[in-house]
């Protein structure tokens, strides 16, 4: 367990997910800074309730380490950064705020499919799934490639239909919050669900 850089944000960062940031406010401004000298990571959670301006938010306790893979700092002190989310992390307290948001964190590694063989299946369910998804995304004007490629790993892969899917952040919280690749596909199949009805309906209205 850790003392850990935090940024909350008002969207969700899932592994393997990018994650471009504008930094503006000086507090995360000094965040980069240090983790610029340090190993460039810092922790994200959602934002449950509040605003990313100002603190006195409502944080998430499970969010996503995020690696830096690019930063610029600009003349007027701002940064344009590039991150990518490379595991789950829990909170397990957050830290009185001093120069920038803090908290004590650990790795939250997935629970062991129960089945690896069922699971294998059902990710490929799910997968063609998404892409009928996207494609009635694609009749309704959206720019998406419904053809998309996932990983073969269903750990892995259970995050990128998290990321793709047309989902809030509120149920992409609850993706990163389920404790193994069986749960993801259970909740992936319920919200893929959703979404297809929605499109199905928005399509029947045309």
């Amino acid at each position: 367990m850790a003392a850990r850089a935090m940024f909350p944000l008002g969207s969700v960062l899932l592994p393997g997910m990018v994650l471009p940031l504008q930094v503006f406010e000086e507090r995360y401004r000094a965040l980069m800074r240090d983790c610029m000298t340090g190993d460039r990571r810092f922790g994200v959670t959602l934002i449950e309730r509040g605003s990313e301006v100002g603190g006195g938010d409502i944080r998430a306790m499970v969010g996503t380490m995020a690696q830096i893979v690019q930063a610029d700092e600009m003349p007027d002190g701002r940064w344009g950064v590039i991150a990518v989310g490379s595991h789950r992390i829990r909170v397990t307290e957050w830290l009185p705020d001093a120069t920038y948001p803090q908290a004590l964190v650990e790795a939250w590694p997935d629970v062991p499919s129960s089945d690896p063989d069922g699971s294998a299946v059902s990710y490929g369910a799910r997968v063609a799934q998404l892409r009928r998804l996207l494609a009635l995304a694609v009749e309704l004007g959206a720019d998406t490639d419904p053809m998309v490629e996932l990983a073969d790993d269903a750990e892995i892969g259970t995050f990128q239909i998290g990321v793709l899917s047309p989902i809030g952040a509120l149920d992409r919280q609850r993706v990163l919050s389920a404790a193994g690749v069986d749960q993801r596909l259970v909740l992936l199949e319920e919200l893929l669900d959703d979404q297809e009805l929605m499109l199905r309906a928005r399509l029947d209205d045309l």
